[in-house]
């Protein structure tokens, strides 16, 4: 059964029996507490907390997943990947344990006609029920197991939680030892978990153990059945990359390699190569397309490491030409029918991978030869260890892989000290999730604070689309993360009301402010404005007159120009994206906003400079089109409805079954819930003011918008005035008449530099005629005046080497912006006896103040007592002598 069979098998199977086929949500999750999406229920988390309602009780989905806390088993296992499509059925307080373990017996088999006898189930310890209901359902004693926290699921992360059960297909015994699940996980692989999701867990203490905080508001269910491992198993095939999922990729490496990929049962370290590039190939490909782009931190750390890793065992199969470009590409021409947006970001995909793989060759080379610089010390101090801060720092510093260092040192007869360079990550590793369980912290107080009014209030009813002003009550106040009855004059504090005019900050668009004014007399300035739960608007708010209380009534009304002028940035923003996109190509999309009253600024992914030619073709586009004054128009639609009319998502964003679509004209259409003018030529004229790199393929322009952009022109215009006034001529000629000017300026500074030489080498002449003997050479010592220190130094030398091959000192002198300067010179046969010029510089800098610098044949010094300047001249003429006579 090939892997398109068994999407529609189980989607056909859900969705007949009531259950609402949602699309994958992004790999970038909404979720601040998640990095990547890591399984089928992350976008359904609200409805496990309760947080919102579902439209639906029931859901199945097929979901992209990326983990990467087995990337070491990769290759190694025939079950572990980093990247996954994980084919899931959820009940949202409908149905529970029976009914999922029936449906997933019956399509088990039924729909795929796995052979009874070979399917194993486990529960954990503590559930007899779970055990019960299988035993019922026909499966014997014997082929159930009680496990313990491996039958407990969690995110890895505050959130929902709950016993699982896992069903189990045996391979047979060529695949490992008998005694089903707990005694082999590779013979009795997993391949449907049950999770029965009805806990709420707390944040991990130093041992890594979490609290349960207590029961979810309804019990619910949440399965994911891995569609790599089925289909292995359906197209008997020893591992995932045998599958029609990755075989057309591992042949491209096999290609490149120019060898066969091995047997199964065979092949040691050159199999789990191959495995490694084809399967991290397709994780590239997939992270790339929803947004992932390569960086030193969060998902794109995780992002560079599967892209060095597969880079780096490519090599070790020989494979020195690029690999990454060509496997992600039969990635997108495998899988890019069912997976859309691969083909749509294919351009981007090939453009990323190709720039990341000539970096990490850089990298691969520059970290080689300090290791081999490395091996060398360790060699010649006669160690047999290169130590573990080495191997650190090669890793931190230059993204050297440890596993390469390890490997190096030994065929040098070297090894490495693998437990200190694990202590100094397991130290770097500790301070970065200390600082992240703070921030956890603190957002879960708040968190909990907004689910307990959402609790009890609902979602905020936002009436800001059609009016700026509202009344309303307040529901709650809250200080520190605590809800609160009541607040004070002065007080900053967060605020909840059940009607809002306020646009909550999203998609870029920054948050409404203005003022509230209470029944009680209560005057409060709005600072901003935040979704603190999907719907849920929180106000943050400075109690400028009265004191505030829970219940009160309100008036609430927005800054309507500071709104008015958000709208402009914001339709403006969606006409430059259209604009980047027609001009660069369809990969610069958008990858982040700021959409602020008169300014914008957005991010989109590009792999070079945009130079001012294309800014400035791209700023006419955009104004040209907004001329045209196009309608703005805002319609609402299914998902899949205004996906199929072309309507563009953006990057992270999360969007819901029923979406809010924002045309303007013909040449734009988005998913956006934020706040537009009515027609094009309200958001007007736009300014680009430049554009720079941001990260890794990833450039950020700036712009002004409307009135600022306007007031932005007119302070151009003025200063092209004034400008223009200085070198009396018309503004259209200035930049004419300015390079004129220029031109002529540096002929003059050209020949006022010549003549500067000529007096000085006049008056180095006139200095080492002035020359006086001493035994063992000759010495100058002069105050002289008007020079700068660089014109010193030159004066200087210039006169030591007019003194020819005698062992002559030259010791100068000035005052120079109220500090004392002094300058030494040696000839060049003194010199090369080994003297040095600051060693007579050190004793005359002390006597004025400061002191001296310099190696070699010249040196400077300089201090604060310029009176001190005759003394310290006399001092180094003292030490001038003695070390000529010595």
């Amino acid at each position: 059964m090939r892997s398109t069979q068994i999407r529609s098998t189980f989607l056909d199977f859900f969705t007949s029996r009531g259950h609402r086929h949602v699309p994958s949500s992004p790999l970038i999750p909404s979720d601040p507490t998640l990095l990547l999406a890591n399984a089928g229920m992350n976008q359904f988390k609200p409805y496990f907390l309760g947080e919102v309602t579902p439209e639906y009780p029931r859901a199945t989905t097929i979901q992209k997943c990326a983990r990467t806390s087995d990337i070491d088993n990769v290759g190694r296992t025939n079950r572990h990947a980093t990247f996954f499509e994980m084919m899931g059925n959820f009940s949202f307080g409908d149905y529970f344990k029976a009914d999922a373990i029936a449906y997933a017996w019956e399509l088990l088999t039924q729909g795929y006609n796995l052979e009874k006898d070979r399917l194993w189930i486990t529960v954990h310890q503590s559930d007899d029920e779970a055990e019960q209901l299988w035993r019922k359902i026909g499966v014997p004693a014997e082929r159930i197991q009680r496990l313990g926290a491996d039958n407990f699921w969690d995110m890895g992360v505050p959130g929902p939680c709950g016993p699982c059960s896992e069903v189990n297909y045996d391979r047979g015994p060529a695949f490992g030892r008998e005694g089903g699940p707990a005694v082999d996980g590779e013979r009795y692989v997993e391949i449907w978990n049950l999770v029965f999701m009805q806990s709420m867990r707390g944040e991990d203490d130093d041992n890594g153990t979490f609290p349960i905080l207590g029961d979810l508001a309804q019990q619910s269910i949440d399965t994911g059945l891995g569609l790599d491992r089925l289909a292995a198993i359906l197209q008997d095939v020893e591992n995932v990359c045998s599958t029609d999922l990755l075989l057309p990729t591992l042949t491209t490496i096999q290609e490149l390699a120019g060898r066969d990929y091995p047997g199964s049962g065979s092949g040691g370290e050159e199999k789990v190569s191959f495995q490694v590039v084809s399967e991290h190939a397709r994780s590239i490909a997939y992270l790339i397309a929803d947004g992932v782009l390569p960086s030193k931190d969060g998902r794109g750390y995780v992002l560079r490491r599967l892209m060095r890793r597969a880079i780096r065992h490519a090599r070790m199969l020989g494979i020195d030409q690029p690999v990454l470009a060509p496997a992600t590409a039969s990635v997108i021409a495998n899988l890019g029918d069912v997976w859309p947006e691969l083909t749509r970001q294919a351009s981007l995909i090939e453009q990323v991978v190709t720039a990341e793989e000539e970096s990490f060759t850089r990298t691969l080379t520059q970290g080689t030869r300090l290791l081999n610089a490395a091996i060398t010390r360790s060699r010649g101090s006669r160690s047999t260890t290169l130590t573990g801060d080495t191997a650190f720092e090669l890793h931190d510093t230059y993204g050297f892989p440890v596993e390469l260092t390890i490997e190096a040192a030994r065929d040098a007869g070297l090894t490495v000290d693998e437990d200190r360079f694990t202590a100094l990550l397991a130290e770097q590793q500790k301070r970065a999730k200390a600082g992240g369980k703070a921030k956890t912290a603190e957002a879960l107080r708040r968190q909990d604070a907004y689910r307990e009014l959402s609790s009890r209030h609902g979602r905020t009813d936002f009436t800001g689309y059609d009016r700026l002003d509202t009344e309303a009550t307040v529901l709650g106040l809250i200080s520190d993360g605590a809800v609160v009855p009541g607040a004070d004059q002065g007080s900053t504090i967060e605020l909840v009301l059940d009607r809002s005019p306020f646009y909550a900050e999203s998609g870029g668009q920054v948050g409404d402010t203005g003022t509230i004014r209470t029944t009680g007399g209560a005057l409060l300035e709005v600072l901003d404005t935040r979704l603190g739960l999907e719907g849920f608007h929180v106000h943050t708010v400075r109690i400028r007159e009265g004191e505030i209380r829970t219940g009160e009534r309100a008036e609430a009304l927005v800054d309507g120009p500071r709104r008015d002028a958000v709208a402009r940035s914001h339709s403006a923003t969606h006409v430059l994206h259209a604009m980047l996109r027609r001009t660069l190509g369809d990969h610069a999309r958008q990858h982040g906003s700021l959409v602020d009253a008169g300014r914008l600024r957005f991010d989109f992914a590009h792999f070079s400079a945009v130079d001012a030619t294309q800014l400035a073709a791209i700023q006419a586009l955009v104004n040209d089109h907004l001329l045209d004054d196009p309608e703005v128009r805002i319609w609402h639609a299914t998902r899949s409805e205004a996906e199929a009319a072309g309507a563009t998502a953006l990057f992270g964003e999360k969007y819901g079954d029923h979406v809010r679509i924002v045309d303007i004209g013909d040449f734009s259409r988005e998913l956006c819930g934020g706040t537009h003018v009515p027609h094009g030529s309200n958001a007007g004229p736009v300014r680009i003011l430049g554009e720079a790199s941001i990260g890794s393929n990833l450039r950020r322009i700036e712009a002004l918008t409307g009135r600022d952009a306007l007031t932005y022109h007119d302070t151009e215009r003025r200063l092209l005035e004034e400008l223009s006034a200085l070198l009396g001529t018309r503004p259209q000629d200035a930049p004419d008449a300015l390079r004129k000017r220029l031109n002529t300026l540096t002929t003059a500074q050209q020949e006022l530099a010549r003549l500067r030489d000529a007096e000085l080498h006049t008056r180095a002449q006139q200095l080492a005629a002035s020359a006086r003997a001493v035994p063992g050479g000759r010495i100058v010592t002069e105050t002289v005046t008007g020079l700068g220190p660089d014109e010193l130094r030159t004066l200087a030398t210039s006169t030591a080497d007019l003194l020819g091959s005698e062992h002559a000192i030259v010791v100068l002198g000035t005052e120079h912006d109220g500090k004392a300067l002094l300058a030494a010179a040696v000839t060049r046969s003194l010199h090369d006896t080994g003297t040095q010029a600051s060693e007579i510089l050190v004793p005359a800098a002390r006597v004025a103040g400061g002191g001296a610098g310099g190696k070699g044949a010249v040196a400077s010094a300089g201090g604060r007592h310029p009176e001190a300047l005759d003394e310290a001249l006399t001092i180094a003429a003292q030490d001038a002598a003695r070390v000529l006579g010595q």
